[in-house]
């Protein structure tokens, strides 16, 4: 049986295809739409799916869609008469988008399938299921994990009605316990601060994250007395009064601006100590409530695994405390914690709740496959995009590209690497990378200005060999996904100077902190991911040499792409990225392209190519 699951029209739009219960291919539509956080109907993605299972449509039992849509409508109108009449303008601009299209969603997915599978919307009508949100969230969580039981924990924005749920997965059974319902929602709280400092909502809630060592949580009691209650087992209510996101078109109101003394930032502009002090502390309290919630869960339910789920749960500074509080024996994250692993989580859902199929645990990690399960390029097809694209490259064996790759690397030298299947979720694993020397004092800083083209205050993650990590990092458990955040060990910090303690602000990034200073932050912590041989061989070999060169058992790792750009998919698009940036050379599958080698005429201004994120 497959069974295809979709997620699409709020933002991170993607499709999965299981094959009885097993994971075969998923993909975001952005990747090949080239359009960040693409909300649009996946249909390049639903494509690629059917191509990686080599099956024809007509082959699909059912296509489950992430979350229900009656619902949804449901919690819009009983939100805009509980607050009547705030927010008539925008229940006015709402209403005629509903009444169009999405109230009547299973005939435009019906409709959409037909366009992009061919045959009857009827037909397709008749395949259609609906997951809840939450659910899939919780489904994506549960049962790719490598536990037979585990407490559930989903944490977002908002689904239908739920921001956050509890639920207990035993076998192919999952149970929903307690949810929190809107407008009550940590993942909009965050997102409230998120704009507040002139972010991106739903894009630049990692900025916030990323800012907040930069602070101090000085706000953080004003945030727990003015804006919220929260009990002691995590759960909360927060004051509407100082929001403006259940009925309005902005995320904060007048009194929250005045509580924290004035507008919200102006986007681009310049960033204050106000601003790292608030991020600070809106982290801060995050970090409270998961932890309060987690002891709660831990005691309740009485079980030792954890699984997390929801955009809540790609903050990685807050599952790295969870980890260390040790609530809970073991965690597992779903790397593709935000909507678009709730194409996953649908169809897992309905493969074991709908036809009420048994699990089988996976005999590596999980059932994720390291999270690459994009598509993959053969050297025919890399070779013919490339040559479309006048690239000038070398075909190298896998033994010389790794020693060519090391080489330049040890010298200091930036590389884009896209190798094997493309990752699924938000991170970058090693699949489709940029890859540095983390021992650069400047390196942190070049990258961000010259070739990713974005903030200088935004840290950057180790890819750390698995059997190192205890060397360098306070950090002892595999961290695959890039979701957990460990302190930087003593014997391998830097101790600043007494002027050097005297910055403040963006002006701490400037101190070396550690050996490894390009992915130390400021507060000596670092965003880890493990490589282990057995799933991704040929990016372990590359650490692995680079260690042997080096002593230093780990590279900088962050996505293929620039400011604003999708992570790449294609040859195309990494020759594109290669291009546009001050990367030095690229590697695609055993192909090596040199900078200096290529014709200059093919140069791009990728630092304005792409709206800011």
């Amino acid at each position: 049986m497959h069974i295809l699951g979709v997620s699409a029209f709020y933002h991170d739009s993607a499709a999965c295809l299981i094959h009885e219960g097993r994971i075969v291919a998923a993909a975001q539509e952005e990747r090949f739409s080239r359009k960040k956080h693409d909300a649009r109907f996946p249909r390049h993605a639903i494509q690629y799916c059917l191509r990686e299972a080599g099956i024809a449509p007509a082959e699909l039992a059912h296509v489950v869609f992430y979350e229900k849509p009656f619902l949804k409508f449901e919690r819009l109108l009983e939100t805009y008469l509980a607050f009547a009449p705030r927010g008539f303008m925008s229940f006015a601009a709402a209403m005629p988008v509903w009444i169009k299209d999405k109230l009547f969603q299973k005939s435009m997915l019906a409709g959409a399938l037909g366009e992009v599978l061919g045959g009857d919307p009827a037909h397709w009508r008749d395949r259609l299921l609906f997951s809840e949100h939450h659910l899939s969230h919780a489904a994506s969580a549960f049962y790719p994990s490598p536990f037979e039981s585990a407490a559930v924990l989903t944490l977002d924005g908002v689904g239908e009605w739920a921001t956050a749920s509890l639920a207990l997965g035993r076998g192919r059974r999952l149970q929903t316990l307690k949810e929190i319902h809107f407008p009550h929602s940590l993942g909009l709280l965050y997102s409230a601060f998120t704009y507040y400092l002139g972010f991106k909502v739903n894009s630049g809630e990692y900025k916030v994250m990323g800012l907040a060592p930069y602070g101090a949580p000085r706000y953080a009691d004003l945030i727990r007395e003015k804006l919220m209650r929260i009990a002691a087992n995590g759960s909360f209510q927060l004051d509407m009064r100082y929001f403006d996101f259940a009925t309005g078109l902005t995320m904060t109101g007048r009194r929250f601006h005045a509580l924290f003394g004035g507008p919200p930032r102006v986007a681009e502009s310049a960033l204050t100590q106000r601003h790292m002090d608030l991020a600070a502390s809106v982290q801060a309290v995050t970090e409270d409530i998961m932890l309060r919630m987690a002891r709660h869960i831990a005691a309740e339910t009485g079980e030792r695994h954890l699984c997390l789920a929801g955009g809540v749960a790609l903050n990685c500074v807050a599952n790295g405390k969870l980890l260390r509080e040790r609530c809970f024996d073991r965690l597992w994250i779903q790397p593709a914690a935000g909507d678009a692993g709730g194409a996953l989580g649908a169809a897992l859902a309905v493969w074991h709740l709908h036809h009420g199929q048994d699990r089988r645990l996976a005999e590596g990690r999980d059932a994720m496959q390291g999270a690459c399960l994009g598509p993959g390029f053969t050297d025919s097809e890399i070779e013919a995009e490339l040559g479309a694209c006048g690239a000038r490259f070398h075909r190298l064996d896998e033994t010389t590209l790794i020693e060519r790759v090391a080489d330049a690397l040890a010298a200091g030298q930036a590389l884009g690497w896209m190798q094997g299947r493309m990752e699924f979720g938000p991170r970058a694993l090693g699949a489709r990378s940029i890859l540095a020397d983390p021992r650069s004092p400047v390196m942190q800083r070049q990258l961000n200005l010259k070739v990713k083209y974005r903030e200088s205050f935004r840290p950057f993650a180790p890819s750390v060999l698995g059997e190192r990590v205890g060397e360098w990092f306070e950090h002892d458990t595999d961290s695959p996904y890039m979701l957990l955040v460990a302190a930087v060990r003593k014997d391998q910090r830097r101790a600043p100077s007494e002027a050097e303690k005297a910055l403040s602000g963006i002006e701490r990034l400037k101190v070396p902190r550690s050996a490894v200073p390009a992915v130390t932050h400021v507060d000596y912590s670092a965003r880890i991911q493990t490589v282990h041989r057995d799933t991704q061989p040929r990016y372990h070999a590359l650490i692995t040499r680079f260690y042997e060169k080096t002593g230093c058992p780990m590279l900088v790792n962050t996505s293929f792409n620039v400011r604003g750009e999708p992570i790449v998919c294609a040859p195309t698009d990494a020759f594109k990225c290669f291009m546009g940036t001050e990367l030095d050379l690229l590697a695609v599958g055993n192909y090596l392209l040199l900078k200096t080698e290529q014709d200059a005429g093919l140069r791009e201004n990728y630092e304005e190519r792409y709206e800011l994120d």
